[in-house]
Order: structure tokens, then sequence, then C-alpha cells
């Protein structure tokens, strides 16, 4: 595949609004939303336990700004992506394939909760926050969803920045700034995204390929995704460890990082000695990798509650 892959002459037919609440609560992709608030929440501990202050409540609203800012993302990637996803078996149950909303209805309900999340923010926190969560809304629509998915294999590793700003802009709404620390927990986000999503792109090849988005496994090949993502996954385990080595976290963390970056690397190691054509290892290394960012970012907030209130 070479090249752009370009949206279809013929859009997706547009009828009367079936929805539900709930089908408007689905565009708002509310399983990434909540890695978002977690990420986000974390960077904001983070912050704190370094001496940052701001009033319990205005934080509380802060992160709803975040929550409301992600999920106006998703709705607009669901708007744009409408046509992939309704060839997709992993999407096509979203509520735009589905008929139950109109795209047009989509966009202009993610553009209104774009718009009320920056100004939430700002209110609640400050400019360099708000301008940091527009600045993600806007890379991951424009930059990710219109331009590199459709273009370019590296779509997911350049794209990946958008989901890895949620604790810098978590951290700037207390601290109204972005230090090193924060860009830490934006490095690991952004070197954990590629092997996340190749291990699924692997046992979802079939999916992407039928919609003619150019995911690693479709344009370079197996083998060269399972490469890569051995590769990312040697780099993750060490960049895992740094926030004990700049003086972020304690021993704690960098056991349960150690042992979790080890084991991120022998899961991968497995898919790339894998059989051609093998589902199962890339299926469960992209199950294992949610629990990582998971269990890595809650070392690191249990370790900050701990120098708070410990």
């Amino acid at each position: 595949m070479n090249g752009a892959v370009t949206r279809p002459l013929k859009e997706l037919p547009q009828q009367a609004s079936h929805a539900s609440p709930w089908d408007y609560f689905a565009l708002l992709k509310p399983r990434v939303m909540s890695l978002v608030i977690f990420t986000a929440l974390v960077g904001m501990v983070a912050a704190v336990s370094t001496g940052a202050g701001i009033h319990p409540l205005l934080a509380a609203i802060s992160l709803l700004a975040i929550a409301v800012g992600a999920g106006a993302s998703g709705a607009l990637n669901m708007w744009w992506d409408a046509d992939i996803d309704a060839l997709m078996a992993r999407t096509i149950g979203r509520p735009i394939p589905r008929g139950l909303v109109p795209a047009p209805e989509a966009a202009g309900f993610g553009g209104i909760l774009s718009a009320l999340s920056v100004a939430l923010l700002a209110l609640a926190s400050n400019y360099v926050a708000a301008g940091l969560l527009a600045f993600t809304i806007f890379f991951y629509l424009v930059i990710y969803s219109m331009w590199l998915k459709r273009l370019t294999p590296q779509n997911i590793v350049i794209g990946g920045a958008a989901g890895a700003l949620p604790p810098v802009v978590g951290w700037a709404a207390i601290s109204g700034s972005a230090p090193i620390e924060a860009w830490i927990l934006f490095g690991i986000i952004f070197l954990w995204t590629p092997p996340h999503f190749w291990a699924l792109a692997l046992y979802r090849e079939g999916d992407y390929a039928r919609a003619g988005v150019p995911m690693m496994p479709v344009v370079k090949g197996e083998r060269s995704t399972k490469r890569q993502i051995f590769i990312y996954a040697v780099i993750l385990a060490f960049a895992g460890a740094a926030p004990y080595f700049v003086g972020m976290a304690g021993p704690f963390y960098l056991a349960v990082a150690s042992a979790l970056g080890a084991w991120f690397v022998w899961l991968s190691f497995g898919v790339l000695r894998s059989e051609p054509g093998e589902k199962e290892l890339p299926k469960r290394l992209f199950g294992f990798s949610i629990l990582y960012l998971f269990a890595i970012f809650a070392a690191i907030l249990i370790e900050d509650l701990w120098v708070i209130y410990g």
C-alpha cells in the first residue's frame, strides 16, 4: 500500500438520529477516556507531591474538563473515521456505522465538548493546561486522524503523542507548568503506544487491510512488525524505570516497573519468535500492555500519595 488512503467519494448515508443518551456516551470512547482520566490524575497527584497546590474542588473540575476533552476527541475521531469504522469488525458496532447517530451530529457534539472542556479547564486551573488540552484535541483529530492514520505505517508512532499528553495536562493543571518529570510520564506512554497498537494490528490485520488503513503489519509485513514491537518493548522497559532514577519514585516503583518491563519484553520476544499467522500471542501481549500501563501509573500514584499523606 502506497500513498494516502482517501475517504470514499460516497459518504455514509445520513438519517434521523435514533440515538439514546448511551449512544452519545459511546461516542466518547469511555474505555479510552477512563485511561486518560487515570493518567491525568496521576500527573495531578505527582505535581501535588512536589509541593504544588490547588483547591480540591478546582482540581476535580480540572480533571472533569480533561475527561470531557478526551471524550470530545473520541467523538470527533468517530465522525472522521466513520467510513473505515463501517468496514472493520472491531468498530462496526459504533454509533455512527450503526446509523444511530448521524455523522454531522457527532461532529457537532465533539466540537461543542471540545470548546467547553478547554474553556472549563482555563477557568478552573490555568491557560497553560488549557492550551495543552486544546493542542491534544487538535493533534488527535487533525495530525493523527485526518493526516497520519491513512498516510503512513508510522501513524500510531507519531500520533501516539496525543494519548501521551494527559499526564502533562494534569500536571500543568496543578502547577501551571510542565517540568521534565511530567514529560517522563509522557515518554512512558509514548513508547508504550506502538507495541500496544501493533500487537492489536497483528491479530486484527484483516480489519485494517479491508479498511485500507496502512498499519504496520499491512504495509511492512508481520515479521517487521514483530521485530519493531520487540525493540520498543526493550526501550520501554528501561524508560519505565526512569521515574526512579530522577527521584520521582522509590524502590517500590522500581520493583514494579522492573518486573512489568521484564514481562513485557518476554511476551514481545514470544511474539517475535511466533509462527507466521499466530494470533493468540499478539492478543495476549495486547491485553497485558493495558495492564502494564495501568500498573505502572498506579505504582507512581501509590508512592506519590505516600509522600503527600505518609
